[in-house]
């Protein structure tokens, strides 16, 4: 064997994929390629024009496959790398994604008679549509008293599996029929690189209603909430779960074709892009929060035991590191509002116009222009679960500009995790440290110390602008083990791999004691909204709906 050696990580994202190539004893990235997905994410209409309704987000599978096909082979020639020194693969994937494929593992939207059918497509983690089917699973388990739902903070969200899974049944039984497997994107491309289908242990446990100890949530749940869902479980999923750090198998000789690698290279268990980057970030203990701050923010948490907390996305044991209760919350949107923003009023778009909003916002102090808002824009994941709710900004005036508001949206997405950091600790949870790493810790400092100012505590930024990618790289390398190259566990890889940058941003005393008056402004707003004392977000989006049809 060559004396180098690498690990390829496949990080598949909302609007591209990407391939980082990675110096298993260093961690050190030694090339990266992306590729922009020809169809995105679809939220108006398929790749042949029919249109979808509100709500929706969708991708095409075709997309995960022509990631393998560009961006590979450009890692390893960027590198000089040639596909014997890959010890080891390793994915991660937006979750919940999931498709409907037949027996063989081909997607049905890739068939000639379902192409124009929305719901044999991948639904992508932001399909919010299923928010009726979410309603009814959170109704009866409660009517049923299912212990389960604690778990996931007391509500199962529209954006997860079966939530999903049943609205296909409900309004498309025909491609519910027609599947043969309902799978998570995470699990259906290791399909495609190994050649043998494996479930993963995190997203069954933190989408799918999965518990380490106590198993699959039972065929009489499901039963009671439509009798056609009740052995969906053996019918169309998998009862075996593979735990992270594990071997899927070895990569098949069409899909080394394919990306230019070598067959019978390993291939770890699927991860979700979130989880597998707190290794990424050096994290190895409880208490530390990490933040993956994109176009949504997920909040990933590490704790010894399991307790449930108000509106957490989930809690599952060994579901981010073995031997680790990991607690999941996040927010709907983060870099997606700011996108939003820039798009919608601003002549120009892109990181240039970000930046110099970033720095005309920076000049004002804390409360100076007025503003308190609401980081609703794409519904609320945590605390509230709600994609019934949408975005408000309070305290606008004739005389408020773009860059004031730019800020108050800022603020308004770091009083959300303020909120996430609060109902952990007010449920015993400790958060003891915060995280961050993605596109928002990389390219916006004034986000991050106003993260910092509204938090009260110091932030520390993961090394690697890749994160997902580079958890990904690792877990690839503890699939080939030591005997192959790599590492026998994902904390023997943590020290050499993954790790922090320099760069901490410290909150400002008196800052802080501002956004605290803001904060309860914005908490005020939060429940009055939120929690049923007014419910005209619910209406206004009924207008809308029925304004559409």
């Amino acid at each position: 064997m060559s004396a180098r050696r690498f690990a390829l990580g496949l990080d598949f994202g909302t609007e591209s994929g990407r391939a980082v190539l990675v110096d298993v004893n260093t961690g050190e990235e030694v090339a990266t390629a992306v590729h922009e997905y020809a169809d995105g994410a679809m939220d108006r209409a398929l790749p042949d024009g029919t249109p979808l309704p509100p709500d929706w987000a969708l991708q095409n599978p075709q997309d995960y496959l022509e990631t393998l096909h560009h961006a590979v082979p450009a890692v390893l020639s960027s590198a000089a790398i040639a596909p014997e020194e890959v010890i080891g693969i390793g994915t991660d994937f937006t979750s919940c994604t999931m498709l409907p494929t037949d027996a063989a593992g081909t997607p049905l939207c890739l068939k000639p008679e379902w192409r124009s059918n929305p719901h044999a497509w991948v639904k992508l983690w932001k399909h919010h549509a299923a928010q009726p089917e979410a309603d009814r699973i959170n109704e009866t388990a409660r009517r049923r008293g299912e212990q389960w739902l604690s778990r996931y903070g007391g509500k199962y969200s529209s954006e997860w599996f079966f939530s999903k899974v049943w609205q296909i049944l409900d309004e498309a039984p025909e491609v519910y029929q027609a599947a043969d497997r309902m799978i998570e994107g995470a699990d259906w491309i290791v399909w495609q690189l190994a050649g043998e289908e494996t479930r993963n242990l995190c997203t069954a446990g933190y989408k799918a209603l999965h518990d380490s100890r106590a198993g699959w949530v039972s065929d009489a749940f499901l039963a009671a909430l439509d009798p056609r869902l009740k052995h969906v479980i053996d019918e169309k999923m998998k009862r075996d779960l593979v735990p992270l750090g594990a071997s899927a198998g070895e990569l098949t000789a069409e899909m080394a074709k394919l990306a230019g690698l070598k067959a019978g290279t390993p291939v770890a268990v699927a991860n979700v892009d979130a989880h597998v980057s707190v290794p990424a970030a050096g994290i190895a203990e409880a208490g530390k929060m990490l933040m993956i701050m994109g176009t949504s923010i997920c909040h990933m948490l590490l704790g010894a035991e399991s307790k449930p907390v108000e509106g957490m996305c989930g809690v599952v044991e060994d579901g981010i590191l073995p031997g680790f209760f990991g607690y999941e919350a996040g927010q709907s949107g983060a870099g997606d509002i700011l996108a939003w923003f820039v798009r919608t009023f601003t002549p120009a778009a892109g990181d240039a116009v970000h930046a110099k909003l970033e720095a005309e916002a920076a000049k004002f102090k804390p409360g100076e222009s007025g503003l308190v808002a609401l980081d609703w824009w794409n519904g609320n994941r945590s605390i509230l679960v709600d994609t019934h709710l949408s975005g408000m900004l309070l305290g606008a005036t004739l005389a408020t500009t773009p860059v004031e508001i730019y800020r108050a949206l800022i603020e308004a997405i770091a009083f959300g995790t303020r909120m996430i950091v609060d109902s952990f600790e007010k449920h015993g949870v400790a958060v003891n440290e915060l995280y961050g790493c993605g596109g928002m810790a990389e390219k916006n400092a004034l986000l991050m110390q106003i993260f910092a100012d509204v938090t009260g505590r110091p932030i520390k930024t993961a090394r690697s602008s890749q994160t997902p990618a580079l958890g990904s790289a690792m877990f690839g390398a503890v699939a080939a083990g030591r005997r192959g190259g790599g590492y026998d566990t994902i904390f023997e890889a943590i020290p050499k791999m993954g790790g922090v940058r320099d760069l901490m941003y410290h909150p400002d005393p008196k800052r802080h004691t501002v956004y605290n008056a803001l904060y309860a402004e914005y908490a005020q707003l939060h429940d009055y909204f939120g929690r049923g004392d007014n419910e005209v977000m619910r209406r206004l989006r009924a207008m809308r709906a029925g304004g559409k049809g």
